[in-house]
Formats: C-alpha cells, sequence, structure tokens
C-alpha cells in the first residue's frame, strides 16, 4: 500500500521516509468557481511540492447542494467538469466525494429520492471522469458530518447501482470507528470496487499513533481483498512537520503487522 497526506496546497512538506504522495481538496487546488488565471497559481504551486498530488478531497462546498429540492444540475457538472479538466492537468487520480454539507438531505424532503439523486449525478459524473482518466470515490461519512451514506456498505450499494467503471468507493478507518463498523464491508465491497483509504484515529481525528486506536483489522481486511493502492492520512495537527515522520511510521507499522 501507498502511503499519502492530506494537506493544503501551500502547506510545507518536509521529506519524510515512506511517504508517498499528497492529496489536496478540490475547492483549493482545483478552484472549479474560480477563473483559470487562479487554477493557473494552484498548478505551479503544486508542482512545485515534493511529492506528486494524486488526490483531492472535499469535492464541494456546503452551498453547492447535491441533493434536496435546491439541486441545480447544471451548476454542478459545470463544476465537475472543470475539476476533472484541472485535475487531469494536475495529474490527480481520485477525486473524493465526501462533501456531507453539499450532501445532506434536507428537512422533510424524502431519502430515497436523495439517494436517487446521488446516483443519477454520479452516472452523469463517471463519464466525466472516465474521460479525464480519473476515478471519483464516494466517501462513507459519520452521522455528525452527514445524514446520507453512512457505512461502506451503503457506498458499495450505490456505487453497484450506478454501475459506472469509473465510480467507486472509499473507506475512512475515522468514519467507521466512529460508527462503529466492523470490516464487513470492506471484505464484502473487494479491491474492485474500494480504490482509495482514509485513516485518523477516532479519538479527536489525530494520526494514527498519537490516539489508543488499532486499525489493523481494518488494514488486515484491506489485505485480504488484496487492495494494494493508496492510504492517506486525514488527520487534525498539533504541529504537521515534526508529527509527520512519526506519523508515517506509526501507520506503516499498523499496516505491516496487520
Amino acid at each position: 500500500m501507498r502511503i499519502g497526506v492530506c494537506v493544503s496546497a501551500r502547506q510545507l512538506v518536509p521529506e519524510v521516509t515512506g511517504l508517498d504522495f499528497l492529496e489536496g481538496t478540490v475547492p483549493e487546488v482545483l478552484c472549479p468557481l474560480e477563473p483559470e488565471s487562479a487554477f493557473a497559481d494552484r498548478l505551479a504551486t503544486v508542482k512545485s511540492m515534493p511529492l506528486p498530488m494524486e488526490a483531492a478531497n472535499r469535492l464541494f462546498p456546503r452551498q453547492l447542494k447535491t441533493t434536496g429540492p435546491d439541486v441545480d444540475r447544471q451548476a454542478l457538472d459545470r463544476y465537475i467538469a472543470t475539476a476533472c479538466r484541472r485535475a487531469e492537468r494536475i495529474g490527480i487520480k481520485v477525486i473524493v466525494f465526501g462533501a456531507g454539507g453539499s450532501r445532506n438531505v434536507p428537512e422533510g424532503f424524502d431519502h430515497r429520492e436523495a439517494l436517487g439523486q446521488l446516483a443519477d449525478h454520479l452516472g452523469r459524473w463517471g463519464l466525466m471522469a472516465q474521460r479525464a482518466g480519473l476515478v471519483i470515490v464516494l466517501e462513507p461519512l459519520h452521522r455528525n458530518e452527514t445524514n446520507i451514506i453512512n457505512s461502506v456498505s451503503e457506498a458499495a450499494e450505490l456505487a453497484r447501482q450506478v454501475d459506472q467503471a469509473n465510480i467507486r468507493i472509499l473507506a475512512d478507518t475515522y468514519h467507521m470507528g466512529k460508527e462503529n463498523e466492523g470490516v464487513e464491508g470492506i471484505i464484502a465491497s473487494g479491491a474492485g470496487l474500494l480504490c482509495h483509504v482514509h485513516c485518523a484515529d477516532p479519538a479527536g481525528r489525530v494520526p494514527l499513533g498519537f490516539g489508543p486506536a488499532d486499525h489493523r483489522p481494518y488494514f488486515r481486511a484491506l489485505k485480504d481483498i488484496c487492495y494494494d493502492a493508496r492510504v492517506s492520512i486525514e488527520a487534525v495537527w498539533q504541529d504537521f512537520p515534526a508529527q509527520l515522520p512519526a506519523a508515517v511510521a506509526a501507520l506503516r507499522r499498523q499496516i505491516d503487522s496487520a
């Protein structure tokens, strides 16, 4: 498995043994709501970083709704088309659709209809992702962050319904821990459907190794399905440059000993 870390586009990233890639955010790095001149600045910054940026998360800002009565399909599609086009220029291979505020189902809106909206979106966006040579992964989030798609199994069910080669899912050990979710969703999804991983300790969302969590059962399950792709540390840091080497080493120990 390849280890990465979620960073700001302007964050100083020290050279750390065992760190393979970086993961930014869509609004900051790809800035789909901003003009090309703004992206040119981000592109130059990313290209100057010490490791390749291979993934981007936080797909939508809160105000750009993907469920409910106020969805603007044309605006969403313009946003995704721009994000995919710019991601291809950077070399990003995975875009993470978490965006809990964007997809949160408004009170009184039918949950099944909201799931249908998400399936419809992903069906359109999978074709855009394919043209850009990347994958959009649906991220389950715990219930305090969103009220729809809270488990790996739910994400897998929706992705199978969409049935697009460039729509896949993510497993996040932080959210899984918050939901007390076991490894069954990982096993049932398989490496063909699950193609990105985030991790952090559920206690304070600190990096693994800085809290009590033992996530080796999750990594054992990933090994059981022959998952050998990216694992990103998505955590809250007290001192990013100082903590990063120990965090990468702790994550590698949990993976290797799983």
